[in-house]
């Protein structure tokens, strides 16, 4: 082990033990808020003092990419403990109450989870109790039982197999690094500042080559966010119960399903099938539970969580007047559009341009990482979308969300609308 090594391994072993003195130590009423700020504290720090001290611009591997699986996992069973011995039952969603920890985890337990070699480099995240029933051998007994496998069809107890499950991902990140040899290095990202593509290009085909470019630079994060769910799998940990059709399924880790995403017909749908571990985080520690504001904080969140590079912060802030004027404009036209099969044909045909054109303007800062290339290829877009996206929202009725409700339904209000 190097040197650069076992000092990044020392930043991991530090917040890890900080927070682990937080939970043995500080009120449950409390535990989750002191986690969040030390561990999301902690990792900005380093984000700071790796990005602007030691190699501003250039994207390395080093720690920081394990220290963020390891916050997330931090906040993660601190608000579970929080919701299992800080709260009560009748104020918990069905999901808080089916994840609450009722028993603060001990060292052992805290440390396996969090530095586990499964998942301690590339995740994904995952529920301390879905890993502990993993590490006691009741995982996929315990899935089974939740979707009542004798009314799927079984007699006796089956043992599902996830050798076919990790083939298939095997095979997919196998294609994703040839795509990546190929495809990426023939569309670097550096071609969007180039003087060609800046001031020579008409606005037709700078949309093109933008969109071009931003799916040449997706097939790495295929690549190793389907080789750890592969891995996860090949352990026996992902099991998630049984689809429709009798399938055994082994999802519950999985951080994308790409065919949803090449397919999205909606910034959302797209959001949904991105990085899903960690949009599931998002939701759980910041959107359900803040009391105002909860799209633009979830995005600032995100934001803070990779880093602080101002790429990302151009993309999170574009992202959210994208999700409103997005969403405005389904609440506001969509119901025009079900009326018979073709219409929808071309709805689904419109909004899939729309959102993959959109998803390629708004993420373009994020892998572009610095200010001046950002600004450089937005001005060359003339600010397009964002000039929409204020439009819309200004000029169109923000109609409510009628079928989706954000903050999750508690015993407590299910009582109440009984009563009433």
């Amino acid at each position: 082990m190097t040197l650069s090594s076992t000092r990044y391994s020392i930043h991991l072993f530090v917040l890890v033990l900080m927070c682990y003195g937080i939970m043995v130590t500080a009120n449950v009423s409390s535990i989750h808020r002191y986690s969040f700020f030390v561990a999301m504290g902690y990792l900005t720090i380093c984000h700071i003092s790796r990005i602007y001290i030691f190699h501003y611009g250039i994207l390395t591997t080093d720690f920081s990419g394990p220290l963020m699986i390891v916050t997330q996992k931090i906040t993660t069973l601190a608000f579970q403990v929080h919701d299992g011995l800080g709260r009560r039952a009748e104020d918990l969603s069905a999901e808080q109450h089916r994840l609450a920890v009722k028993v603060k985890p001990s060292f052992l337990e805290y440390l396996s989870y969090l530095l586990n070699f499964m998942s301690v480099i590339a995740g994904p995240c995952n529920n301390f109790k879905d890993y502990i029933a993993f590490i006691e051998g009741r995982h996929i007994h315990t899935k089974l039982l939740e979707v009542n496998w004798k009314q799927r069809g079984f007699h006796s107890l089956p043992e599902p197999s996830p050798t076919r499950a990790v083939i298939r991902k095997l095979c997919m990140t196998l294609v994703s690094l040839l795509l990546f040899l190929t495809l990426t290095k023939s569309f670097p990202v550096t071609c969007l500042v180039d003087d060609w593509f800046v001031h020579k290009a008409n606005f037709l085909t700078r949309l093109c080559y933008l969109y071009i470019v931003m799916q040449a630079s997706k097939p790495k994060y295929y690549f190793a966010w389907t080789l750890a769910d592969a891995v996860n799998n090949a352990a026996g940990f992902g099991f998630s119960g049984v689809d429709k059709n009798g399938n055994f399924c082994w999802d519950l880790l999985s951080n994308l399903n790409i065919w949803k995403i090449e397919t999205a017909t909606s910034f959302k749908m797209y959001l949904e099938n991105w990085n899903i571990q960690t949009a599931t985080w998002l939701k759980r520690v910041c959107y359900e539970r803040v009391p105002w504001y909860p799209t633009v904080l979830t995005f600032v969140l995100s934001a803070l969580w990779h880093g602080v590079y101002p790429g990302y912060y151009f993309t999170f802030l574009t992202g959210i007047l994208i999700t409103v004027a997005s969403r405005t404009v389904r609440n506001n036209y969509r119901c025009y559009f079900l009326s018979s099969k073709a219409l929808k044909v071309v709805y689904d045909v419109v909004t899939w341009a729309a959102t993959q054109l959109a998803v390629s303007y708004t993420v373009a800062p994020f892998v572009m990482l610095a200010v001046e290339p950002t600004i450089s290829l937005y001005k060359s877009m003339y600010f397009y979308l964002h000039i929409i996206s204020l439009l819309i929202i200004l000029f169109l009725p923000i109609k409510p969300h009628a079928h989706i409700q954000r903050q999750p339904q508690t015993l407590n209000s299910v009582n109440k609308k009984k009563k009433d």
